[in-house]
């Protein structure tokens, strides 16, 4: 028999409350109907305009009784979507094994209902208490008019995601004790921007280092539930009796991660990542956004002239430019019918040598040579075959490996200075300055090898050696005397960078980017909306470099 439910009046809003009683705090809308018992015996009449406040709180107390009664279908019957509420609310009951449940409704702002929910979970001899805020709104139903909960997984929990339920789980991945290269211990509390990658290392790789599971709510998506709005893992919501950690050794390093979450709380919307040119190994990876997102990794946007370390390297092995040969940069330059411009239509003096258009970062001298190409393909070939863009990385973590798709004509143009098709992360650029360092692709991970069911990805060749000489001077003279000079003063050793600014459509100001290496360590960074590439950017890449 389902447990009945109470309601009460406190501080001028009510309560529900789940006991072991009957339920009779009030009589339910009909699912049939949608009306009050009261109401059910009359006609029923399509409403119209913004729901009222009694509809807001009639509809948020037939809603909160069914719930805390445990009738889900009932429940259900009080959301837009009752085919979709039915089983996340049931599962709270099943999978959670949530019991006594009190729903406290707050102040409503307008539909908005914002609630508090104190429940007990119990499975297995364990008990704890489970205590959290929420949110629902109310909507007008399309079809019938009638006041609903408009349905969307959060309005159980916040955290739980459309095509996610809640479910209590003993066997789900052991916790890890993740460890930096030196064995110095990584926490999420110490290092904020870290957190979504220790989870994902602790689901791929906790049973690997020698851990047992423990006993935990998580976030999983619904038997069959697949899309963009689930998860690829279970996510922990909170810990019910602690599992055996094992360790596990990353390649972060403390220092320069330490350096990557203080540099990257000064510009808002940032994200960076620091990679060893002579390995591959990723010795930080940190994010400042507000939706919490990984984007270092999992980003996907256009790079900017930060892409021309490519374009550079595709020209100089194609003996189409040398370092200290005139190139052209004209204030404008088409190509199919595409207008091309320089930052202020700024322009270089005939003879000009190529590293000034490098180091200036000149768009329309890198145009005016897609022709003698003699392929509009011959970048994503470079990107891929050099650089290892497009290939399938095994990092060791969820990560996006950039994609640099062939194309023709003003498309392929736009390619050449990182706008259009390209897309990067703060990783692919990082990468890119790494090997345009080390003068081959090393495939960025973050655990050693040995654990990845992954091979890493190997790219097709090399750099040409004169090529790779010539584009670390380019870089070279952009970190001493160009627009990357300023941001890299204080930044010691062998060192380079490319600046760049990627315009988006309806964004006011450019997103900045900026890439450098110096010894052995290379970083990236973009700042969304930051403007110019040494502006923002710039500063988050050159305090990583400091701290190697």
């Amino acid at each position: 028999m389902r447990s009945g439910a109470k309601t009460a009046v406190i501080g001028g809003v009510f309560a529900v409350v789940a006991s072991g009683v009957g339920y009779a705090g009030y009589n339910l809308w009909s699912g049939m109907t949608g009306g009050t018992a009261t109401a059910a015996a009359e006609a029923p009449v399509k409403r119209t305009g913004p729901v009222t406040a009694d509809e807001v709180d009639a509809t948020v107390k037939d809603f909160f009784g069914a719930w805390a009664e445990g009738n889900e279908a009932k429940a259900a019957q009080f959301t837009n979507d009752p085919v979709a509420a039915e089983p996340v609310l049931a599962a709270y009951r099943a999978d959670a094994h949530i019991g006594a449940l009190k729903l406290t409704p707050g102040k409503a702002t307008g539909p908005k209902v914002p609630f508090t929910v104190n429940a007990t979970l119990s499975y297995e001899g364990v008990t704890k208490p489970f205590r959290y805020a929420s949110e629902l709104t109310v909507v007008r139903g399309l079809s019938t008019g009638l006041p609903r909960v408009e349905w969307q997984s959060s309005v159980v929990h916040p955290q739980l995601k459309d095509g996610e339920q809640l479910r209590i789980t003993t066997t789900g991945a052991p916790p890890v004790k993740a460890v930096d290269r030196k064995g110095r211990e990584l926490t999420a509390k110490a290092y904020p921007s870290l957190r979504p990658v220790l989870e994902q290392l602790r689901v791929a790789y906790g049973t690997k280092a020698g851990g047992k599971p423990g006993m935990e709510l998580v976030a999983a998506p619904a038997d069959g539930a697949a899309g963009a709005g689930t998860t690829a893992a279970p996510r922990t919501l909170l810990a019910l009796r602690p599992g055996t950690a094992g360790e596990l050794r990353t390649t972060i390093d403390a220092e320069v991660q330490a350096a990557a979450e203080r540099a990257v709380r000064g510009f808002p919307e940032s994200s960076v990542a620091a990679v060893e040119p002579s390995s591959g190994a990723i010795r930080a990876v940190a994010n400042n956004r507000s939706d919490g997102f990984n984007a270092a990794f999992l980003g996907k946007q256009a790079p900017g002239s930060t892409m021309k370390i490519v374009t550079a390297a595709l020209l100089l092995e194609k003996n189409l430019v040398a370092a200290d040969r005139p190139a052209e940069c004209p204030r404008e330059a088409m190509y199919q019918g595409r207008v091309f411009h320089n930052l202020d239509n700024f322009d270089l003096p005939a003879g000009s040598p190529f590293s000034e258009s490098f180091k200036r970062s000149c768009n329309t001298a890198f145009i005016k040579l897609i022709d003698d190409t003699k392929d509009d393909a011959a970048l994503a070939k470079e990107a891929r075959d050099v650089f290892g863009i497009g290939l399938d990385w095994g990092t060791g973590v969820p990560s996006q490996d950039g994609s640099v798709p062939e194309s023709s004509g003003g498309e392929a143009a736009a390619q050449y200075i990182g706008q259009g098709t390209v897309q990067m992360n703060a990783l692919n650029v990082a990468s890119l300055a790494a090997t345009a360092k080390s003068g081959g692709f090393r495939q960025p991970v973050l655990v050693d090898r040995s654990l990845n069911d992954k091979p890493p990805a190997t790219a097709a060749r090399p750099l040409d050696p004169s090529a790779a000489r010539q584009l670390r001077a380019l870089m070279r003279a952009t970190a001493t005397s160009g627009t990357g000079a300023k941001a890299m003063a204080g930044v010691g050793g062998d060192k380079g960078a490319k600046t760049g600014s990627a315009e988006v459509d309806n964004q006011g100001q450019s997103n900045s980017w900026f890439a450098g290496y110096a010894d052995d360590l290379a970083a990236a960074a973009v700042v969304q909306s930051g403007g110019h590439g040494g502006d923002a950017a710039g500063p988050v890449v050159a305090a990583v470099l400091k701290a190697r």
